[in-house]
């Protein structure tokens, strides 16, 4: 046998008994018989270099070191999900789906796993990269980091297609978890919170061979691409475990809400014997075509649903009542609690969310209160044990005046929240506003976090986020924890800021009640910031979606010279406040005032550049037939319930021909 032949050989057999081992649970040699042939097989690579194979199995040891963690945009955007409390959320998820497509529908009910979410990409039948979460639209590139996870296969097994991504959550089982903390406490170390959390972090250690070392797992979920050879979630689940992936067992099919609760019921008192933290259930559409009819909101699939296991409560002390200050003003009262164990975690603060909210409950200081960590990533106060109040404990009395600046609070009609009006002279309002500029989803600066911002304000070196243009090197390099190389990459970030598009630098500028969906709304509409800033209360709620509340905020902010002169200042240093040129050609208003619905298969485009091209020229795109459609564009396996409702309400019928010819 050749040395390329013995290579092959060695690598094939340490793959199946890996995927034997980690993916079935079901080894069939000794982990001494395995490290032998891997060392075998790692000394045969170091004396043919040339014979390099980058899925080879001893890559999992790890030893690759990444200082900084390239930042990708994901092939598929990686959405939320919405969360359900209640068989009568489930039921109104039901109906709104129902709304909008034809016959029964099946669902597919999976067990929602607590870790870090991560996604895949596979080209050729190898892993080409691996990224996080991150803000659903870009993360973080932690390929060699995910590499030494044995449960993620390097090179897969029978039909696969060409090129695809594929979802999961990064795990830390208990049992691992618990040696994890057994080694830590016998080295006189802290030992870590819990699972998800250390699971997380795992992947962000710049030297994968201590990555390695810990035993990780990868359960995947979810396939996305093209030509995927499969028309149902159900089916995609089992097309990904006989690709080699570790895909958990227990998600079934459900023909009813009734039966996706007996799947909820069940697995909310077996889910305390399973290897791995879960904290509910994930319900989705099972069939891929009705998923792409259903499509997404803003935030979250149409088609998809989390069901949150009952909230984790404890009881403890309430200490003292501290008052935030928000970047648009907004204060938030947050209760300081005598530390005490929840969900994984030692919980020390809890919201309070508005003077209401603390009148309603009748909090005072040192109550006995129970805290409840349910969807919410801030656990909150839910109830006041009264038995147990002490004699004197006084009624709480909620801030009049601003806890940071002493101006005296506002609290608008209608508004929840009482706010500080000291717009440009509250610190953690500029500090705020200006850590939103400068965040992902806004101006994206690569090397500026908020505790940076924070020191920048605090140092007078800025006073709000047009001053960071101005910055040199030389003024940031006497702050803390700030050398050479992370000087210059801050600096370089600010200057790639100027590039990005006109709708994230309208998010950026942080104006109160605009959005990003909102943002883009109005760069769509204006195209310029100028025809922005002339705009009057008339012309903004005629825009589409945009109501009063937003009509006045809009107003409001580039009444303030302040503002005014901060945009002008931006406009100098060269960020975008127009739409490109590509932008502008792309864009029309011809179909302006009118309302399509847009069903079935298409031939020369998919459903959803059909429903960008509608948003691209002006109309907007309706989810289900009602009055206010103007035409119901039609496709292939269209189901005859939306035909039946737009012939009854008289509304035009048309094909995806003859929409393309009203453009």
């Amino acid at each position: 046998m050749s040395i390329k032949d013995k290579l092959q050989s060695l690598r094939d057999e340490l793959r199946l008994h890996n995927y034997n081992y980690y993916v079935l649970d079901n080894p069939t040699i000794s982990d001494y018989e395995f490290d032998i042939k891997l060392k075998e097989l790692q000394a045969l690579e170091e004396q043919h270099p040339e014979y390099y194979d980058p899925s080879s199995p001893t890559l999992r040891v790890g030893g690759e070191v990444t200082k900084n963690f390239e930042t990708v945009k994901h092939n598929f955007r990686m959405y939320s999900l919405d969360n359900s409390y209640s068989k009568d959320d489930l039921e109104d998820w039901e109906k709104r789906i129902k709304k909008m497509i034809d016959g029964s529908v099946q669902y597919t009910c999976e067990l929602k796993y607590d870790g870090a979410s991560i996604s895949l990409t596979y080209e050729n039948g190898r892993l080409l990269r691996a990224i996080t979460r991150g803000d659903g639209v870009q993360g973080d590139n932690v390929t060699a980091n995910i590499k030494t996870i044995k449960s993620v296969p390097l090179q897969l097994k029978g039909d696969f297609p060409d090129r695809f991504d594929i979802r999961g959550e990064i795990v830390l089982p208990f049992e691992g978890f618990n040696r994890m903390n057994e080694k830590r406490l016998a080295e006189g170390e802290e030992p870590y919170r819990n699972p998800r959390n250390t699971a997380s972090g795992s992947l962000k250690l710049q030297d994968s061979a201590e990555v390695a070392k810990r035993p990780l797992e990868c359960l995947l979920y979810n396939m996305k691409g093209n030509n995927l050879g499969v028309n149902t979630q159900f089916e995609s689940l089992e097309k990904a475990r006989a690709l080699g992936f570790k895909v958990p067992v227990a998600a079934t099919l459900a023909n009813s809400i009734d039966e996706v609760l007996d799947f909820v019921n069940y697995w909310d008192i077996e889910r305390h014997n399973l290897p791995y933290e879960t904290d509910g259930v994930v319900i989705k559409v099972n069939s891929l075509f009705l998923q792409e009819e259903l499509g997404y909101t803003a935030k979250a699939p149409r088609w998809a649903m989390a069901y949150k296991f009952k909230a984790e409560q404890v009881f403890t002390r309430l200490n003292s009542i501290s008052y935030q200050v928000g970047r648009t003003g907004a204060i938030t009262p947050v209760a300081n609690l005598e530390p005490v164990e929840l969900a994984g975690t030692t919980v020390k603060r809890a919201s309070l969310h508005n003077a209401d909210q603390i009148k309603k409950l009748d909090v005072r200081i040192n109550d006995t209160v129970f805290v409840e960590k349910g969807g919410e990533i801030i656990p909150k106060i839910i109830a006041v044990d009264f038995n147990k109040r002490p004699i004197d404990a006084e009624t709480t009395v909620y801030i009049d005046h601003c806890p940071e600046c002493e101006t005296e609070l506002i609290r608008e009609e209608g508004d929840a929240k009482h706010y500080c009006p000291n717009y440009n002279g509250c610190k953690p309002q500029i500090v705020g506003r200006i850590q939103h500029f400068i965040s992902r989803k806004a101006m994206d600066i690569d090397g500026l976090g908020g505790e940076t911002v924070a020191l920048l304000v605090n140092e007078s070196l800025i006073s709000n986020y047009s001053d960071l243009y101005e910055l040199k090197k030389e003024q940031v390099l006497p702050l803390e924890r700030m050398a050479e190389k992370s000087a210059e990459n801050l600096i370089e970030g600010i200057k790639k800021s100027k590039s990005i598009p006109f709708e994230r630098v309208l998010f950026a500028l942080g104006i109160r009640y605009v959005g990003e969906t909102v943002a883009k709304k109005l760069a769509k509409h204006y195209k310029s910031i100028e025809a922005l800033m002339q705009a009057t209360h008339n012309d903004l709620i005629n825009v589409d979606e945009i109501g009063e509340r937003i009509a006045e905020s809009v107003i409001e902010f580039f009444k303030d010279e302040i503002n005014i002169a901060t945009v002008k200042r931006l406009m100098t240093y060269g960020l975008q406040f127009q739409l490109s040129e590509e932008d502008l050609a792309n864009q029309t208003n011809i179909l302006s005032g009118l309302t399509f619905v847009v069903s079935g298969v298409f031939e020369k485009m998919s459903r959803n550049e059909l429903k960008k091209t509608i948003d691209d020229n002006g109309g907007k795109v309706g989810s289900s037939i009602s009055s206010k459609t103007s035409y119901l564009v039609a496709g292939d396996k269209m189901g005859p319930s939306k035909r039946t409702k737009a012939e009854k309400l008289e509304i035009p019928i048309i094909t995806e021909q003859d929409f393309l010819n009203m453009l």
